[in-house]
């Protein structure tokens, strides 16, 4: 029994005392101005990431041999992936999510492959088209696709994945493309050219060939729904990025026109006197011949529209003029009631380099730029004085021109049929950034992001031939160069 029991319990209770100490001197130091580390940082946000953006690019080695697709990357202009698709590929689009691409290849098949970094061999995947099949162009929506087939003139839809054939909507004859919105409860509308004799005859103009037609399909189920009348040797079609109006450029008798989506009728208005106090009366087709901005040299005797953009930050289309070797630019606005504005068909005309095969508008419609496959330069437009600000030569005798965004400036990309390098320009200077070598002549390029000033351009294929650009004769002769007179 121990002699001092009060002081050996105290002595048992002096650890619980040091203990309870420790934690009140540790609180009363975290209730001060002392640091208190920070268990979860929050970093500052800085400004929403930029949309990835590439460059696709289809080109022909050889009409016998694998094409090839190449992609490009926005920032750095360095190509990313590579891969082998069909054989002799003869037109390329991409679908209007920018993630798919098409081809439809010399030997009756169709590529799909993907258009991102993720471009591999393995991913490459085909359909096979009917024997008998003649494509000419590809329509390729967010989902399925669809093919103008000069073989018993018919539209044929795909779907699936990959797409293959469903069925066969016959049109009038001579189907030279299919544009919409591709979208389920809406219509597209087939382009076609009527009896031509063969594929060169539209490659002239004007022409004496037959009047064309679009043929309305609704998309719920498959059938024609209207026969609308075109101008002679319709070679182009866009709609607006609403849905509300379809331009279509008919390159035989310098006319462009209009369809009222919504009434599936051609456009129809009251006669109005425009802003430059002229008297405008309505047609179904605005005449690119004359102008009612300018007078003089700048309106070409014969235009010959081939190609356009839809402007959508100034409601206007800029069109390229292969005959006449101008751009013109068309006020295409509508009022709040969605019919056409006060101002509606006032035209603007430019004089540009020589055979303007296709034009783009940057995204704030300050500037547009036409590839002159006649000269092997590209035009650089002011939008807004409509006047040419210059111009920049290029490798090879150009066909396509894209555009697109993704920062402080925008790049143009220009792809030559008889060159296999891509050339592309900076906007904040208008100058030539680079040049990238692919594997060769190019078919054709297209942009992963729109820059958000067309409609659907960049989901419509485009063949050389049928009034569409073919190569410049005389030329050197090579493996995707070839004249209008090889074309069926």
């Amino acid at each position: 029994m121990s002699l001092f029991p009060e002081y050996l319990g105290r002595a048992r209770m002096l650890p619980a005392y040091a203990g309870l100490a420790l934690v009140i001197a540790v609180l009363v130091a975290g209730c001060g101005a002392g640091y208190r580390p920070v268990v979860t940082p929050i970093n500052p946000s800085g400004p929403a990431p930029q949309p990835a953006s590439l460059a696709a690019v289809v080109s022909s080695p050889s009409p016998t041999s694998p094409g090839i697709a190449t992609i490009i990357n926005y920032s750095g202009d360095t190509i990313m992936a590579t891969a082998p698709i069909g054989v002799g590929p003869i037109t390329f689009t991409l679908d209007e999510t920018g993630s798919t691409g098409y081809t439809v290849n010399s030997d009756g098949t169709i590529t799909n492959f993907p258009a991102s970094n993720n471009l591999q061999q393995k991913n490459v995947t085909f359909s096979t088209l009917p024997s008998t099949a003649i494509p000419v162009n590809l329509f390729s929506p967010s989902s399925g696709l669809w093919m103008a087939d000069l073989d018993g003139n018919v539209i044929d839809v795909l779907t699936g994945a990959p797409e293959a054939f469903k069925l066969a909507i016959p049109v009038a004859p001579t189907p030279i493309a299919v544009v919409g919105p591709g979208v389920v409860s809406q219509r597209n509308y087939a382009i076609t050219q009527g009896a031509v004799a063969t594929g060169v005859d539209c490659n002239n103009s004007p022409t004496t060939g037959p009047v064309g037609e679009a043929d309305g399909i609704e998309i719920s189920n498959y059938t024609v729904s209207s026969r609308i009348p075109l101008g002679k040797c319709p070679v182009f079609a866009l709609q607006s990025p609403d849905s509300r109006r379809l331009f279509v450029l008919n390159r035989g008798d310098d006319t462009i026109t209009v369809i009222n989506s919504q009434n599936n009728t051609l456009n129809a208005c009251v006669p109005f006197v425009n802003q430059l106090g002229r008297l405008v009366t309505c047609h179904p087709s605005l005449p690119l011949s004359t102008t009612a901005g300018l007078t003089g040299p700048n309106v070409p005797a014969i235009a010959g529209p081939v190609y356009a953009d839809y402007n959508a930050a100034t409601s206007q289309l800029i069109v390229a003029d292969y005959d006449g070797g101008t751009a013109t630019l068309i006020d295409v606005s509508l009022d709040e009631f969605g019919d056409d504005s006060a101002t509606f068909g006032t035209t603007f005309t430019m004089p540009v380099g020589t055979n303007p095969a296709s034009v783009t508008a940057l995204y704030d419609g300050s500037r547009a730029y036409t590839a002159n496959q006649g000269d092997g330069t590209v035009t650089v437009l002011n939008l807004t004085s409509h006047t040419a600000l210059k111009t920049v030569a290029v490798t090879g005798h150009p066909r396509t021109v894209v555009s697109t965004q993704n920062s402080l400036y925008g790049k143009v990309y220009v792809a030559a049929p008889d060159s296999p390098y891509l050339t592309i320009l900076r906007t904040d200077q208008d100058i030539v950034d680079t040049t990238v070598l692919v594997q060769g002549n190019i078919v054709d390029v297209r942009v992963s992001t729109q820059n958000g000033a067309t409609g659907n351009n960049n989901n419509v294929s485009r063949k050389p031939g049928y009034g569409q650009p073919c190569y410049l004769p005389g030329s050197t002769a090579s493996a995707t160069y070839l004249s209008c007179s090889t074309l069926p």
